[in-house]
């Protein structure tokens, strides 16, 4: 009976093994068939290097077998120029990869389903028909000759302002850009495809943006001024640049100015925190600097010398937009304590916002 027993143990210990064997052997068989994770790259796209986080184009790293690190791609923050609910033509500011042909990248997010797409605020869309291609970009002296896909051709007339502002607006953003020359399959273009537009040899920001003719009634006797207003989406307040025709103005500073307290058009969706009861009392530019003197009716009205944060953002957008002008410092009275509203002195030079109407930051 004992020997029996022990036979008994040593045939149910060998089915165990058996058993054991045959599910070892299971996981290994699925493990063996399981497709090994591939990313898939469209033909003509960079690739990027595991190790370094450089781009490289059409190279592969041979496969280490190490476990990859994390990779960190370097941002830069770029203008693109978009349309929003009003049809106007506005900066965004946004957070892209940092590459070398900027500019290339910078058309390439003004596409129609394109990258932009995910990132784009309500209310706002790209300008340039889905599929266009920036085949070539190429810096000729101060001036950026871009040349499109057939597929730029392929917009609605009444839009064909907004496409050749935005495309100017956002590449002359860039050091040593002050012209655009536009080519469609490396054929230079003197107007634009569908509407018949004159562009000429280029075009830049001295074309204006958002055009506003207003009362003007002696054309010959006016001139451009290019100042930023207010627009609202929901909670988003955002500034957009327009160009007035001015007439009886002196100098581009009271241009300015007094654009600025004339407001935007009735049917605008703008609006402007000028009133006009403002008044400049004195103006003085030296080196880039502008400093302005102006009556207490630019103040908030508290009991401090406090000036609206909107109201010095439109202020400073509006006037840098002439070369000259670098800086502007403010005083009230001739008295140098006017303070904006996170206190900082307004006696002292403020710069131009490098990030107008920020997303996602």
């Amino acid at each position: 009976m004992r020997l029996r027993g022990i036979g008994f143990a040593l045939l149910l210990l060998s089915c165990i093994l058996t058993i054991s064997g045959c599910g070892f052997g299971f996981e290994k068989s699925l493990k063996e068939i399981d497709p090994p994770k591939v990313d898939y790259v469209n033909e003509g796209e960079q690739m990027e290097d595991n190790e370094t986080g450089a781009t490289k184009e059409g190279e592969v790293e041979e496969a280490t077998g190490e476990e990859p690190s994390e990779e960190v791609t370097e941002m830069t923050t770029r203008q693109l120029y978009l349309l929003d609910a009003n049809g106007m033509v506005v900066p965004q500011s946004f957070q892209l990869p940092a590459v070398e042909s900027a500019a290339k990248q910078a058309l390439e997010y003004l596409v129609v389903d394109g990258p932009v797409t995910e990132m784009l605020p309500n209310g706002f869309k790209a300008v340039l028909p889905a599929g266009t291609v920036v085949q070539g970009i190429d810096q000729v002296g101060k001036t950026l000759v871009v040349d499109f896909s057939n597929e730029f051709k392929d917009y609605a007339a009444e839009n064909e302002k907004q496409i050749l502002e935005a495309v100017t607006w956002t590449l002359t953003q860039f050091d040593g850009v002050e012209n655009v020359k536009i080519q469609i399959n490396g054929y230079d273009q003197t107007e634009m495809p569908v509407n018949g537009t004159p562009i000429g040899e280029n075009v830049s920001r001295a074309n204006g943006i958002n055009h506003e003719m207003g009362n003007v009634v002696d054309v010959s006797n006016s001139e451009d001024i290019t100042v930023y207003f207010m627009a609202q989406n929901e909670d988003y307040s955002y500034y957009v640049p327009v160009t007035k025709r001015m007439e009886g103005v002196s100098d581009d500073v009271r241009g300015v100015l007094k654009s600025l307290m004339e407001g935007p058009p009735v049917q605008s969706g703008l609006f402007s925190q000028f009133s006009k009861d403002i008044k400049l009392l004195g103006a003085n530019e030296e080196d880039g600097l502008l400093t302005l003197d102006f009556n207490e009716a630019i103040l908030t009205g508290s009991e401090e010398m406090v000036l609206q944060q909107d109201m010095l953002n439109s202020l400073v957008l509006s006037l840098t937009e002439q070369a000259d002008i670098k800086e502007v410092a403010i005083t009230v009275d001739g008295h140098s304590e006017v303070i904006d509203e996170a206190g900082n002195a307004l006696s002292e030079p403020v710069s131009r916002p490098e990030d107008v109407n920020k997303v996602g930051f």
